[in-house]
């Protein structure tokens, strides 16, 4: 069954505002920090984004993507390396809830950043600061490939096909914020939480460590009813996993669903569905009730 669901409408779906009234401000680049912005954001903070001088480096190698982390977001050119500056993100920090950042520790400190600093002059104050990885580790140096191959999420030589550890280092951000919003209301003060972004791909690797998405695992392609197959005209995503779902279509295949797991029915119900097309899947899965996805080569 075909469907599309674009990114803009995820972020729209819900009209909830649990962060109606909260000031965000954020001085995280790239793409962990500006996203979880954006999450702020549509759950009904005011937002405001304060870049150095020479702009976010996502402006640069990819405007579409940058342009749609920062809708209906304030975005303001700040050298806190200068007095100026400071005295410009100190003015803005007076009435200012929450700050995101994503420097390294060392850095943080260079610009008098520091949570220790920071609480001391502003004690209502809360920092959600984006690390690579936690704790001493947070100096090093990283990015989201090489934190989702700490975690075993790098299986091959391909490219992982998103950017897994930035992206849920994103919830996790925004959540933080949720977190720390919540924490202000329970007792007066501001508090610090670290988001760690191997942490946010540790998270994520999970499944696979459990064994689930192992090879040998039921949605690691150890069941028949759960995998990618090739149809007569491209590909098919099945995830017909339940008993119920696995009798369905293996009904419409003429095979029994009594042994998903074994050798003679993944053969058999890939040779069914290569000689079958992507319109007579989806008019298939629409009869019976069956989950799964055409897709296109």
């Amino acid at each position: 069954m075909l469907r599309s669901a674009s990114p803009a409408h995820l972020i729209h779906a819900d009209n909830a505002a649990p962060l109606e009234g909260v000031r965000v401000i954020s001085l995280a680049l790239n793409l962990p920090g500006p996203a979880a912005l954006l999450r702020c954001r549509t759950m009904g903070a005011t937002c405001l984004k304060l870049e150095p001088p020479g702009g976010d480096p996502m402006a640069l190698y990819n405007k579409p993507a940058y342009a749609a982390l920062h809708e209906g977001i304030e975005v303001r050119a700040v050298d806190l390396k200068t007095e100026a500056g400071q005295q410009q993100l100190h003015a803005d920090l007076a009435n200012t809830d929450v700050l995101l950042t994503s420097f390294r520790p060392s850095a943080l400190d260079k610009l008098k950043l520091d949570w220790p600093t920071l609480h001391a002059r502003y004690p209502s104050l809360s920092q959600v600061a984006i690390v690579g990885a936690p704790g001493e580790r947070a100096e090093e140096p990283g990015h989201d490939l090489t934190y989702l191959a700490e975690s075993g999420l790098v299986t091959g030589t391909e490219l992982p096909p998103t950017l897994y550890a930035d992206m849920g280092g994103a919830l996790l951000a925004s959540e933080a914020v949720l977190k720390a919003v919540l924490l202000q209301s329970r007792k007066a003060g501001g508090v610090h939480l670290e988001v760690a972004l191997n942490a946010s791909a540790d998270w994520l690797a999970l499944p696979r460590a459990w064994g689930l998405t192992q090879p040998a695992g039921a949605v690691g392609g150890a069941h028949a009813g759960y995998r990618v197959y090739r149809c007569a005209d491209g590909r098919v995503a099945v995830a017909a996993l339940e008993p119920h779902f696995a009798a369905r279509l293996c009904e419409a295949a003429q095979l029994s669903s009594r042994d998903m797991m074994a050798v003679q029915t993944h053969e058999a119900l890939a040779a069914w569905i290569a000689q079958r097309t992507r319109a007579e899947l989806d008019a298939m899965a629409r009869e019976r009730d069956v989950p799964l996805l055409t897709l296109a080569d």
